[in-house]
């Protein structure tokens, strides 16, 4: 066993005490605060589509422009 006796013991101490451990855990705080950093990525996601989309919009119709179309 590679971790030997300390890694037992430690195994031993978090499953004695892992579920008040886990109690402790601020799940609803985690969950709100991934829930806005998702909303906040897919913001910032969703307004460089749109700019690129514009710039590509414009680039196209200049070139259109360059051919006489």
């Amino acid at each position: 066993m590679w971790a030997g006796k300390q890694g037992a013991r430690g195994a031993r101490w978090a499953a004695d005490r892992g579920e008040e451990l886990w109690d402790r855990v601020p799940t609803e705080e985690i969950q709100e605060r991934m829930q806005e950093y998702l909303e906040s990525a897919r913001d910032s996601i969703g307004e460089v589509v749109e700019t690129e989309l514009r710039d590509l919009r414009k680039a196209i119709r200049r070139r259109r422009k360059q051919l006489g179309v």
